[in-house]
């Protein structure tokens, strides 16, 4: 069968590798679908994985499939059921893993398409407590953008910043594919969304998204922009991934009191923060990495409601793979770009 590789760093090869074996104890064969990529699929590709890894590594951190077998134990999943694939191998046996806590476990062996070889392949076996069940009314790329996209935003924004209806709250990088869910996701519930961009283009998409003011980052200091909209108030809740360009300039958005989520870095690793700001002002920071199954199935359940939908940029096939992320890597897209494998 075949899988896309990291052969060495910005080189990627569809090579020819051996099927799975028979799906053994709890585990399932999974066919897999659609890959969705994502900014930890660029990190890997330049070389930034933040671990020892193995190459050549299969990539993909993000993806659905079809339940092609099931092995002994499992009663949960059938043959030709369509699944969300958890991202990370948790050991599900601590106790943060019993407790549905799945992004906090305590011996983690990895990412897949990152640390370990990743969701780019035909077939794959995995144990079947990593899989979701997609409702009725979700498709394969759906259930794809469930694991990092939508459920990495349910986390940050109901787990951790605890939005509530009526707020008001900054998204960064309205464009990105976590981006377009945050939009969604905040505006189903009545919060006022502004949201940053980089392009005259990508700020109509944004309003067309349901964004109720759009700022072009490139033409306006966006902190400035928040503070007029808000009528020097600031917002209740900054939703933060771009990272030390951004940092300074969200916490000047916050009204006093406000909440800052972040999950990402994409600028930078290392910023400063004025801590006077940080106290007088009584901010909260909440880091958040990754999500719970909860989340991914509830955000499934809202996509089956009707209520949001994946954005899709572009869909490509394995010969494309290296354009794809040559344009993430340079911001140049709306939305996801889907990796169509089965």
């Amino acid at each position: 069968m075949r899988a896309l590789q990291l052969v060495e760093d910005r080189r990627l090869e569809v090579v020819d590798v051996a099927p799975p074996p028979a799906p053994g104890l709890g585990e399932v064969t999974v066919g897999i679908k659609a890959v969705a990529l994502n900014h930890i699929d660029v990190w890997g590709w330049r070389g930034m994985a933040f671990a020892k890894r193995k190459l050549p590594l299969t990539i993909g951190a993000e993806a659905s499939g079809l339940v092609e077998a099931v092995g002994p134990g499992v009663s949960s999943l059938l043959p030709g059921q369509l699944v969300s694939i958890y991202g990370a191998r948790t050991c599900g046996l601590c106790r943060p893993c019993r407790e549905g806590r799945d992004n906090l476990c305590e011996h983690v062996s990895g990412v897949h398409g990152f640390h370990l070889d990743g969701f780019a392949q035909e077939k794959i076996n995995l144990p079947a407590r990593l899989l979701v069940p997609a409702p009725i009314g979700v498709d394969a790329i759906g259930a794809a953008v469930a694991p990092v996209t939508f459920g990495t935003v349910e986390h940050m924004l109901f787990d951790n910043a605890k939005l509530q209806p009526g707020e008001t709250i900054l998204v960064h990088a309205g464009g990105s594919g976590i981006g377009t869910a945050a939009i969604q996701l905040s505006k189903k519930m009545g919060c006022t969304v502004i949201t940053t961009v980089g392009s005259a283009d990508k700020m109509e998409k944004a309003s067309a998204l349901g964004a109720d003011h759009v700022i072009n980052y490139r033409e306006d200091r966006f902190e400035g922009a928040v503070r007029k909209i808000t009528k020097k108030k600031g917002v209740d809740v900054v939703f933060e991934h771009v990272g030390a360009d951004t940092w300074a300039g969200s916490m000047l958005s916050l009204k006093r009191g406000g909440r800052l989520v972040t999950c990402g870095s994409t600028s930078g690793v290392s910023t400063t923060m004025n801590l006077m700001q940080l106290f007088q002002q009584q901010l909260k920071i909440f880091g958040s990495f990754g999500c719970r199954m909860e989340n991914m199935a509830n955000a499934m359940q809202k996509m089956a409601a009707g209520l949001v939908s994946p954005v899709v940029d572009t869909e490509v096939d394995f010969d494309g793979i290296g354009d794809a992320l040559r344009r993430m890597e340079g911001r140049d897209v709306f939305g996801k770009i889907i990796l169509r494998v089965g």
